[in-house]
């Protein structure tokens, strides 16, 4: 006989945009094999073959929870939307996530300034966890590359090396924007007015108050980011690489697991992992 008065233990329901797709599947697994959480929502796009199967069939088992494009039928029961798609995707998702009192952990990248100004607009609603990039080690290596552009303020010439699978469909990176920004912050400038993209040609010597970027695709990369503070006689460099998206799944979770205590606002990793 179960004693009903014995406590049961809490765990958070969710959702996951792209379900289908190769962060989709990690997250599905992820959320499968944390004990606080549970699937109960797998969306996709209208026309894709997932529609129909089962979010865990990837993995040989059932799950009991369908893929569908239905937004309303695939967050009805969820207390939190995890979504890694496009940034339309993203917005559209949002909307209804807004209208229902869902919560939102964003790792697309790509929005335009517009599109970020909409999602802190909405998070007046609700909570949102908006960051690049989830991993742990990623949002660490923010916190060093702050603390070393604080450190190398002058007299260091700064370039940021990024490189990604083949399938990706923006540049820089969404990671390496977010590094910049946190180097520009640090150093009392304004991203937009000192990055440089690309260089070719006769370009004339360095700006030294500019910021470089270089994106690299190809193959089957996760994910890599170099950060060089070049200076005269010796250089810095600051690097993560990823092995797998696994551990974009796991700092999701840490975000879901924080976002349990908000009732609005826009946060982004640096507070999930306290590193404000």
């Amino acid at each position: 006989m179960t004693d009903s008065s014995a406590p049961t233990t809490p765990f958070r329901r969710i959702a996951i945009a792209g379900a289908s797709g190769r962060m989709g599947h990690m997250l599905v697994e992820a959320v499968r094999e944390a004990p606080d959480c549970r699937l109960v929502g797998a969306l996709d796009v209208a026309g894709s073959a997932a529609i129909g199967s089962d979010a865990a069939a990837f993995l040989g088992i059932t799950s009991g929870v369908p893929i569908v494009s239905d937004l309303r039928a695939g967050l009805a029961d969820a207390q939190v939307l995890i979504d890694f798609t496009r940034p339309e995707g993203t917005l559209a998702h949002m909307a209804v996530c807004r209208e229902l009192g869902v919560q939102m952990v964003i790792g697309t990248t790509g929005f335009s300034d517009a599109q970020k100004a909409g999602i802190a607009e909405a998070a007046k609603d609700i909570a949102i966890m908006l960051a690049p990039n989830m991993s742990v080690g990623v949002n660490v290596t923010l916190k060093l590359l702050e603390m070393a552009a604080k450190a190398l303020a002058t007299g260091y010439d700064i370039e940021i090396i990024e490189a990604h699978h083949r399938h990706k469909v923006d540049a820089p990176s969404g990671t390496a924007l977010k590094m910049g920004e946190v180097i520009a912050d640090a150093l009392g400038r304004d991203l937009k007015e000192c990055a440089v993209y690309a260089r070719e040609g006769i370009t004339g010597e360095r700006d030294p108050s500019t910021i470089g970027f270089s994106a690299i695709r190809g193959g089957d990369i996760v994910g890599d980011h170099t950060v060089l503070f070049a200076g005269i006689g010796e250089r810095i460099e600051i690097s993560h690489k990823s092995s797998s998206r696994a551990t974009y799944a796991q700092g999701s979770l840490r975000a879901v697991r924080f976002l349990a205590g908000q009732k609005a606002g826009l946060f982004d990793m640096f507070d999930v992992l306290g590193l404000r």
